[in-house]
């Protein structure tokens, strides 16, 4: 199983990094592009329709500004979209990106994460593939329960 992991510039790769990052470390495979829906729609559509025959089972789409790039991307596939919306230097504040990703019509879901939120759309993407690889599953519990143990030493460090 693989997860596709998109952003419509190179300037959204900072941010795109965490979602990387979590994936590798859950030793999942990855595919990365750049796929703008403004700048280049035919690499869009074709991304969108044809993403699920080359194996790939999630896809994480970041977007600044409008943000059209997650819902454009689950208007086409068949595959889970989860979308980061990002603060691009062309946005409001982020406001812009975060609506546009979220407020998606019926019948075309974009699980939406927080401004800037790459990481929890890694997470996100390696509990979906851990609904079918229990090695991904074990993985996400053991990494769940050192949160828990992260909380816990810092409460008692507290308490000191």
């Amino acid at each position: 199983m693989k997860v596709a992991v998109i952003m419509g510039s190179i300037s959204d790769m900072p941010i795109m990094q965490e979602a990387i990052d979590i994936l590798n470390g859950f030793d999942i495979e990855i595919e990365v592009d750049i796929v703008s829906a403004h700048r280049t729609p035919e690499k869009l559509f074709d991304f969108s329709k044809n993403a699920h025959l080359r194996g790939i089972s999630v896809i994480i789409a970041g977007a600044g500004g409008a943000a059209h790039l997650p819902g454009m991307v689950a208007s086409m596939s068949p595959l889970p979209v989860i979308g980061v919306p990002i603060k691009s230097s062309n946005s409001i504040d982020g406001w812009d990106s975060v609506l546009s990703i979220l407020q998606m019509p019926g019948g075309v879901p974009v699980a939406t994460v927080a401004l800037n939120g790459a990481k929890n759309a890694g997470i996100l993407a390696a509990q979906i593939i851990g609904t079918q690889d229990k090695c991904v599953l074990d993985k996400i519990v053991f990494y769940k329960e050192g949160l828990k143990e992260s909380v816990n030493k810092s409460s008692d460090n507290l308490k000191k």
